[in-house]
């Protein structure tokens, strides 16, 4: 099978043909006819998410259809079509995991990272993290929606019940929830990259309230903002923005250092918290609740082997809305 890989963190990912992989006890063997390009695959491309597997396939907003199962498994059929996000694999025994927060398993493994991923023609996923998808999207318009869907998704819960919601960074993630926002009665607030009118563009065109640079200020005051952006001089922004008992998402894997800032900015009980990875709920929940708004993703379609071309572009701030590889 033909396969984008990364040898070494910072390197080009390589074309390579590998055998194609075999499914072990409760797995299924995935034939990918879609996988989306995320910030977090750049995060690991680039070397900023310590240890992955090398080589390694990234890629984790995998669309397929089951080929073949592994011993064990039940509950999928060969030619079924499934949807593979971040969460790979956990323990299932852990205190994380019996408690519901299986999303902070110290044991769990990632797609794209820590297991090989869907910048590939076939892949292998545990059975257990393997999600049926919604009938009304297309593979690519599905894509996006297994991480910038999920994760945005889960920040949006965590921001909680806000009238007024600020997004810091408008990609893949941030273009899904405002749509959610907006089913919600909620007004969006966005936040671009200095100077990107097509960003602005973009929100507004999703129906923002407003659309402005990210060092700018609020013009109204935020009852919770999210931010997506690896950008940690956005939090001390975006604790200014809120309002008192308003809370700060930071929804990315990656940031850089969050600066110092003054106690006054928090005081207030306003609320800083990170979002980490997803749970199988988060999953059923979303992919049940996204036709039904219904969300809209925007993507950009390439091939396989323009996988560097779109990490690039994505690097760049260049996209609008979510790149796509198609084998």
């Amino acid at each position: 099978m033909r396969a984008m890989v990364l040898e070494a963190p910072g390197a080009p990912l390589v074309l390579r043909d590998l055998p194609v992989p075999e499914p072990g006890p409760g797995q299924i063997l995935v034939r990918v006819a879609a996988c989306g390009v995320c910030r977090t695959d750049l995060h690991v491309v680039d070397g900023e998410l310590p240890g992955p597997k090398l080589p390694l396939v990234p890629g984790h907003e995998i669309v397929g259809t089951v080929a073949a199962l592994g011993p064990g498994v039940s509950g999928f059929t060969p030619g079924e079509r499934v949807g593979v996000p971040w969460l790979g694999w956990t323990c299932g025994a852990c205190r994380y995991c019996l408690s519901g927060q299986e999303n902070l398993c110290d044991a769990a493994r990632f797609t794209g990272y820590t297991l090989d991923g869907g910048y590939a023609e076939y892949t292998i996923a545990d059975a257990r993290f393997a999600f049926r998808l919604p009938a009304a999207y297309a593979d690519v318009e599905a894509a996006p929606l297994l991480c910038a869907g999920l994760i945005g998704h889960r920040a949006h819960l965590m921001a909680g019940e806000a009238e007024r919601i600020g997004i810091y960074g408008f990609g893949a993630a941030a273009h899904i929830m405002a749509q959610m926002a907006r089913h919600l009665g909620q007004e969006v607030y966005a936040f671009v990259r200095p100077g990107d009118q097509a960003a602005r563009d973009f929100a507004l065109a999703l129906g923002a309230a407003w659309a402005g640079d990210s060092d700018a200020p609020a013009p109204a005051e935020l009852d919770a903002a999210v931010i997506f952006a690896p950008v940690g001089a956005l939090v001390p922004a975006a604790l200014r923005a809120v309002r008192k008992g308003g809370t700060v998402v930071c929804a990315g894997i990656h940031m850089s250092d969050v600066p110092g800032f003054p106690y006054a900015i928090l005081w207030g009980e306003r609320v800083v918290r990170s979002v980490a990875n997803l749970t199988r709920a988060d999953a059923d929940s979303f992919l049940a609740l996204a036709p039904e708004v219904p969300v809209r993703t925007h993507v950009e379609v390439l091939p396989l082997e323009d996988a560097s071309r779109a990490l690039g572009r994505l690097r760049a701030g260049a996209l609008t809305g979510a790149a796509v590889l198609v084998p």
